[in-house]
């Protein structure tokens, strides 16, 4: 018996889709550079999802709460430099 030969298989080509040609820390300068009158949220999203147990949570209630941190935050900065300090403390809350 004669032994067969092994073919390779060639390789087709794939058509690849256009690389996009975007450059996320220019897209993020951008954004920084432009004054938006949306201001970023101090809290995180899902952690305060996260700590919800047993309610779900209304996006309005993520804006409600950086308002209130917001506000808690100034006041403990004014009791702060009223004190003459520039730390902010926990006895500030």
């Amino acid at each position: 018996m004669a032994a067969k030969k092994k073919t390779k298989k060639k390789a087709t080509k794939k058509a690849k889709a256009p690389a996009r040609k975007t450059n996320r820390k220019k897209t993020a300068k951008k954004a920084r550079k432009g004054k938006n009158k949306v201001a970023e949220l101090i809290i995180s999203k899902s952690r305060t999802k996260n700590a919800v147990e047993n309610c779900n949570v209304s996006s309005d209630f993520y804006s409600a709460l950086d308002q209130f941190v917001r506000d808690a935050i100034a006041k403990a900065e004014e009791r702060a430099m009223e004190n003459k300090r520039r730390t902010l403390r926990p006895q500030d809350l």
